[in-house]
């Protein structure tokens, strides 16, 4: 009887730069679908054409203060690919756990779908702290 030939899927391990690019990225998108299908709850269009936002009425310093939270995650995929290792492990620690407590604060008493997006955010964001903490390491040459 011939023998069956096995065969496996290719596989590559993946370097943890590109796993936090992809984890900072995918955040990003959740972050964008959720203010958008956020939009279609009643009154937020009318609220937002009023001048009005959940921290109160629209000014510099508001929307200054709303950009400035959404610096760090916007630049992330592109600094965990160039930043120099240590300093890449430590500001994706610090974000993602950043991040992470802010999704915390923000779903409480929202919508369903909301509060399912900002799980799957916290999931992420902590995947990317547990991905920095356990940054693989290799021995330094003496």
């Amino acid at each position: 009887m011939p023998r069956k030939s096995a065969f496996v899927f290719e596989d590559i391990k993946v370097n943890v730069r590109f796993k936090l690019f992809a984890l900072w990225s995918s955040v990003m998108f959740f972050y964008i679908y959720g203010d958008y299908f956020e939009l279609y709850q009643p009154s937020k269009l009318r609220d937002m054409i009023a001048g009005r936002t959940p921290f109160g009425p629209v000014s510099q310093g508001n929307l200054m203060g709303m950009s400035a939270i959404m610096i760090a995650p916007s630049l992330m995929p592109l600094l965990s690919l160039l930043l120099p290792a240590k300093a890449n492990r430590w500001m994706n620690i610090v974000f993602g756990a950043i991040y992470t407590a802010i999704m915390v604060l923000a779903i409480k008493g929202t919508w369903h779908f909301y509060i399912l997006y900002g799980l799957i955010e916290m999931t992420l964001t902590a995947l990317i702290v547990w991905h920095a903490w356990t940054w693989p390491k290799q021995p330094t040459s003496n």
